[in-house]
């Protein structure tokens, strides 16, 4: 799913501002993960991987929305940002840490605070160039 949601995100992001597009794939992914988390196992079943299409263009987003948002030293900030890829690793051992002590499905809830922040980085993005989107050069026309 996360192959086809890149996909899916590249004409996306010809549609829609990227950080409308990572609000929606943030608010899109808490919904699925509290009905895949908290539904029944069929349903989570689907939920599940329909996480992974929503979540699979955000890092890209994420990276591109940081570096547009200053106006120098980018080689810096990408290295800040490259080393930044450890949490994923962090947060997979605090998830699994949480869910030893409390149930899996406790320490699988830790991901919405990671899901709020990616959330709170569409909020406060301040690009300095939006993206170009079709909607755009319809209008400039």
């Amino acid at each position: 799913m996360m192959s086809i949601g890149c996909l899916v995100g590249l004409v996306l992001l010809k549609l829609f501002d990227s950080r409308r597009y990572l609000l929606g794939a943030s608010v899109t992914s808490m919904i699925l993960l509290a009905i895949a988390l908290f539904g029944s196992s069929n349903v989570s079943l689907y939920a599940f991987p329909l996480i992974g299409f929503s979540i699979s263009v955000m890092w890209s987003i994420i990276f591109s929305l940081a570096l547009n948002s200053i106006e120098t030293h980018h080689g810096s900030f990408a290295g800040i940002l490259c080393t930044a890829i450890i949490g994923g690793a962090v947060v997979q051992l605090l998830i699994g840490w949480l869910g030893d002590i409390f149930g899996l499905r406790f320490g699988m809830s830790f991901v919405f605070i990671t899901l709020a922040y990616i959330l709170s980085i569409g909020i406060w993005a301040n690009p300095l160039i939006t993206n170009e989107t079709i909607n755009k050069k319809a209008l400039a026309e």
